[in-house]
């Protein structure tokens, strides 16, 4: 998803936070390393002690520095931070004008990594969004891990689905969701799965709507999402489907143990939100048959 260049994103309140080393398996990122990366960015769960390696500890760190250089849309264009920090403003706008007594997140932009009380936050747990700090944490070095050592191309629109899924999150937090259905285990029908494919819904439903938040001078943020951009954010929401994750790490496909929901079910209901809005996105009403 492309940004209008003359767009103003200077208001974003995204932080950069962290700069303690995160070594990964001895610095190389192999295939089996990957599925360990793609289960944990979107289970906020650092599984790195399984590739031998891991995030070095870090202590409690708060505060942070503003993101450098990323004024317009022109520059979130060029540059992996600025463009998660530019799509805040965006995702911000779009659910203060959905939900009553919406308060935005607080997001970092993790530089190797940092703390947060979910645990380390670096490209090795991949993006996450903690509770109880109201906060979406996101290394960018993530996106080139998977450019670069998976077969996708993690462009503006996939690194954009991730941000807003998280943020989708942060609004189950505020509306009770994660209160309502806590974690009742694995499975095709459980709690998790479809806590999970609402936030992509949500994510989808951010996505169409996309072009018509504005800056403060009306311009919009962000221009309408191509095929190609839409593509390229299904591709990565297939990437991260559990069939897909167990079938790449050479294990029986085993619905009884998802956490996420399949490929399929996390296109199909990212298409949901684009087609039908926040208000298509209540995977809780819904059977396990139509899940």
């Amino acid at each position: 998803m492309t940004f209008n260049d003359n767009a103003r994103v200077g208001g974003n309140t995204a932080k950069r936070r962290g700069g303690t080393v995160a070594a990964i398996g001895g610095g190389t990122v192999g295939l089996g390393a990957i599925i360990v990366l793609l289960f944990s960015a979107f289970t906020g769960t650092d599984l790195t002690p399984l590739l031998g390696g891991g995030a070095a500890p870090v202590g409690p760190q708060s505060g942070g520095e503003e993101i450098a250089n990323c004024e317009t849309g022109q520059d979130a264009n060029t540059d992996d931070s600025c463009r998660l920090a530019a799509a805040s403003l965006s995702i911000d706008q779009f659910w203060a004008e959905r939900l009553d007594g919406y308060r935005a997140p607080q997001l970092i932009i993790v530089d190797q990594a940092t703390s947060s009380s979910c645990g380390t936050a670096s490209n090795a747990t991949g993006p996450f969004y903690c509770p109880p700090d109201e906060t979406v944490y996101v290394d960018p070095t993530f996106f080139s891990i998977l450019r670069e050592q998976f077969d996708t191309t993690a462009g503006p629109l996939a690194q954009l689905y991730v941000l807003a899924h998280e943020y989708g999150h942060h609004v189950q937090n505020l509306t009770g969701v994660m209160q309502e259905y806590p974690n009742n285990g694995t499975g095709p029908d459980s709690n998790g799965v479809r806590t999970e494919l609402q936030a992509d819904c949500y994510a989808g439903a951010w996505v169409a709507a996309a072009g018509e938040q504005v800056d403060e001078n009306g311009t919009p943020y962000l221009q309408p999402p191509t095929q190609t951009q839409i593509s390229d954010a299904l591709a990565a929401a297939a990437a991260v489907g559990d069939d897909h994750i167990q079938a790449e790490s050479g294990g029986v496909v085993n619905p009884e143990s998802f956490t996420h929901g399949s490929s399929e079910q996390r296109q199909r209901w990212f298409d949901a939100g684009r087609d039908g809005g926040v208000n298509a996105c209540d995977t809780f009403a819904v059977s396990g048959s139509q899940l």
